[in-house]
């Protein structure tokens, strides 16, 4: 599907915090500004895709207009260097003054990707790619359950949750009549929960979970879940999965002083391996699936690579169609709620955080093991080119 099997993510969310603060990671990584020296460093690493975001609060200026002054210098930097996007058009925020409890949201939302999509598609040479809505899962429950983020409320995370997916629907079929032969990647965090092991009045909990909850966004997607949404296996395209280290952890579980449940231990047997949960969701839709969203933070970054390089190798051998692995966020950035704190979580840090514009550090270690990596992505083109050239075959000997 991409040039390069490890693809690169640029942090990109916009939106009110739970303090009711704007925040914009493009700008506050210094990504605006860098756009065209970040895509040539990744062009030079052999990283020839990336997921960028197109900020639907700063684009779409209301009653029909649009500015892609913010949009353009991505997509100048994107032709120049040769890398391939992933176009994000909905990363939590969203313009203001929009309701998304109204019957306004989806229409609105449509009629900015129908004009995404023209914008997107006469400047992209081959096929486009998009994710409508980033994270419906996460948003609803940040949103939509918890109050982190706008629009703020609780209590509401499945109301919030069919909101999204019935606006993501409608902004496919806005994106296919602008962009014919688009490419849709509906990504979603995949998280799994363990019942306690003293505690087997959990486990039907847990199993609804990992069984039904974790799964519903893409559900309603492909028309499994609430069909009167519109939704189709056409529509789900490609399963995008969001996977981090804290994806796991204990159904039930103490939480720690901050009220988050720690993730289970590495060595934790009830963890489920990558491929494991990779394979549990190709199992569940078929067709083609990416890891779109994957890291660690500070000193376990390059053990994380090499760790889904292999489950990824795993995969590949036997015959699951992954597409590529995003590395994201490929810049450290703060955190959304305390934007003085950095995260070192990505290929690049900035030397200082109060000038995200200047000089970057590159880690070293994560480097080294990208370079280490690569016969994954030499072993999926050759698996890719081998699975073309039989098709034909396969193609004469049906009609035989």
């Amino acid at each position: 599907m991409f040039r390069s099997f490890f693809l690169a993510g640029f942090e990109g969310s916009t939106g009110y915090n739970r303090h009711g603060q704007w925040f914009d990671q493009i700008v506050a990584t210094g990504h605006d500004k860098t756009v065209d020296e970040d895509y040539r460093q990744l062009a030079d690493l052999g990283l020839h895709g990336a997921r960028e975001t197109i900020r639907w609060p700063l684009v779409d200026l209301g009653d029909g207009r649009y500015d892609f002054s913010t949009v353009e210098p991505f997509v100048e930097a994107a032709r120049r260097h040769e890398v391939e996007v992933i176009w994000d058009l909905f990363h939590y925020g969203y313009p203001q003054g929009l309701d998304l409890w109204s019957e306004e949201f989806p229409k609105r939302f449509a009629d900015y990707c129908y004009a995404v999509g023209r914008y997107i598609g006469v400047r992209t040479d081959g096929t486009c790619a998009f994710t409508p809505v980033n994270e419906p899962s996460f948003m609803a429950y940040a949103g939509g359950e918890k109050g982190l983020f706008a629009p703020h409320v609780t209590g509401r995370g499945w109301d919030l949750k069919v909101t999204l997916t019935r606006a993501a629907i409608e902004g496919i079929n806005a994106l296919w009549a602008a962009c014919p032969g688009a490419r849709m990647i509906n990504v979603d965090p995949l998280c799994r929960v363990a019942s306690p092991v003293d505690r087997p009045d959990l486990e039907e909990e847990a199993r609804d979970f990992n069984e039904r909850l974790v799964f519903q966004s893409w559900d309603m997607l492909c028309g499994r879940l609430l069909p009167e949404l519109g939704g189709s296996r056409e529509h789900l395209d490609v399963v995008g999965i969001n996977y981090y280290w804290t994806n796991q952890w204990e159904w039930g579980g103490p939480p720690r002083e901050d009220g988050v449940i720690p993730p289970l231990t590495d060595d934790d047997p009830r963890r489920w391996s990558l491929s494991n949960l990779v394979r549990s969701v190709w199992d569940r839709y078929g067709g083609e699936v990416m890891i779109t969203e994957t890291s660690h933070i500070g000193d376990h970054r390059s053990q994380w690579l090499h760790e889904v390089a292999q489950e990824a190798e795993v995969l590949l051998r036997e015959g699951v169609p992954l597409r590529g692995v995003c590395l994201y966020p490929i810049l450290g950035m703060p955190e959304w709620h305390d934007p003085d704190t950095w995260t070192p979580m990505g290929l690049w840090d900035p030397v200082c955080h109060c000038d995200p514009c200047g000089k970057r550090l590159i880690c070293g270690p994560m480097l080294e093991a990208l370079r280490s990596v690569r016969h994954v992505d030499e072993l999926h083109h050759a698996l890719l080119a081998a699975s073309n050239r039989a098709k034909p075959i396969s193609r004469q000997m049906a009609a035989e």
